[in-house]
């Protein structure tokens, strides 16, 4: 991602110092539970120098690398640099130690895990927010009336908080669904080359993981199976999938010929360089864009979980980017959202001229209904219906100013229904009266 479009606190989890600070911590802690297990030869005195003398510095662990070509041996070299420092000539070096028994990845692994977990903890918090403001403007809006809208096409009323509603449900069941991922993920493994702990104890796993917040993989193969991560990334899929769904839906009600939202539009802001006229939906439209990126990812975690016998590294190069990138722009695309929901301008006179473009056409389930109960066959009932429908349908395509459809049925000898009775049918709010059930269920739903 673009440096520009990346938090400091995202960015900061999948960089160099980050890393390299967790693999120092992971090395100082199996130093410190050698010691108190009394292997490997190392005392509790050699462990507490390790912990206060160890340190890395990024360029020259990337010098290192240049010449070894193998990123932990240059972090180690460089790491057991800062170890021995200050130890006098002659005395045993400490930094012998580190790395005892371990494997590559019993510390890229480990490391990688607890990442994901850091960078999980800032989603959560993202979607938590998110998600309360979709669950204020849902009662903000709850009586705004609108025209429901299937296959595009207009269907019944409803009021615009169900849609901010909608919202704060799929991003509740998300941060569920991203809450259980980080428990999954949040594993370590200390196991040495095929994971038998042939030259390291699991107590020293199991210290490791502990003081990192993290639980010991019950059997790594040397490295940590991907279906932990491969999860995870379907759960950042299915958020971006969220995301992708609101900016959509805000895009649509932005065009010209709808406009019954817009995104906001900041003071000096320009919306095209050729037509001055212009209110573009650019943020939403981004969101849409970076979700296909989320997306895409997750197939690469998918990929990643096969691997050859005990384990290859095809993985890693390709998690390295996908995973670090799914998170960045999921971060980026949240907050976007947070921006446009908070702000989004809606324009409720639109919204009833909307719903009454089709001259009462919507209405036309109740007519159908309050037919039925006069006693006709839903048959003949639906082709009253329909055909009326079906001729102020075509007057209004042809421009021409006709009657309403409740006009027509009025003058149909088929309807029965009084005039009372049909004011009813079409009033917009009758389509409302257990609408309550919906807001009462939103009432329980909460972002703490």
């Amino acid at each position: 991602m673009i440096d520009r479009y990346t938090r400091p606190e995202m960015g900061h989890i999948f960089s160099l110092e980050n890393k390299y600070a967790i693999w120092q911590e992971i090395e100082v802690l199996a130093c410190e539970a050698h010691a108190k297990l009394g292997e490997s030869g190392i005392t509790e005195e050699e462990a507490a120098w390790i912990r206060a003398h160890a340190g890395f510095d990024v360029d020259e662990v990337d010098a290192i690398e240049a010449v070894t070509n193998h990123d932990v041996i240059a972090f180690l070299t460089d790491l057991g640099e800062h170890i021995d420092a200050e130890v006098p000539e002659g005395e045993p070096k400490p930094s012998r130690h580190v790395h005892y028994g371990m494997t590559s990845s019993d510390l890229g692994d480990t490391a990688l895990c607890l990442q994901l977990v850091q960078a999980t903890d800032i989603i959560v918090d993202d979607v938590r927010r998110l998600g309360g403001i979709c669950l204020r403007r849902a009662f903000e809006e709850r009586d705004t009336l609108c025209v429901g809208r299937t296959h595009g096409i207009h269907a019944e009323p409803m009021t615009f908080g169900m849609k901010f509603g909608s919202w704060a449900w799929e991003l509740h069941r998300d941060l569920r669904r991203l809450e259980d991922a980080r428990a999954n993920v949040a594993c370590g493994a200390i196991s040495g080359a095929v994971g038998t702990y042939s030259s390291i104890d699991p107590a020293v796993e199991a210290y490791v993981c502990e003081h990192l917040g993290l639980n010991a993989d019950p059997l790594s193969t040397q490295v940590i199976s991907r279906d932990h991560h491969a999860y995870l990334a379907g759960v950042l899929a299915t958020t971006a999938a969220t995301c992708e769904r609101i900016a959509t839906e805000i895009r649509n009600l932005q065009k010209t010929d709808t406009l019954e939202a817009e995104e906001p539009f900041r003071a000096g802001q320009k919306g095209s360089s050729a037509m001055p006229h212009k209110r573009n939906p650019i943020t939403a439209e981004k969101v849409c864009g970076l979700a296909r990126v989320v997306k895409a990812n997750a197939q690469v975690a998918f990929d990643n979980v096969a691997l050859w016998h005990e384990r290859d590294i095809s993985h890693s190069s390709a998690e390295r980017v996908a995973m670090a990138d799914s998170f960045i722009a999921l971060d980026h695309m949240l907050h976007c959202l947070i921006r446009i929901v908070d702000g989004l301008v809606l324009y409720p006179a639109q919204m009833l001229a909307n719903l009454n473009k089709t001259r009462g056409l919507i209405f036309s389930s109740k007519v159908l209904l309050a037919l039925v109960d006069e006693g006709l066959s839903r048959e003949d009932a639906y082709a009253v219906v329909q055909e009326n429908a079906m001729a102020t349908w075509r007057e209004i395509q042809a421009g021409e100013p006709g009657t309403t459809f409740r006009e027509k049925l009025a003058a149909d000898p088929r309807v029965s229904l009084s005039g009372e009775a049909l004011d009813a049918i079409f009033d917009p709010r009758s389509f409302l009266t257990r609408v309550d059930a919906v807001f009462d269920r939103l009432g329980e739903l909460s972002f703490e």
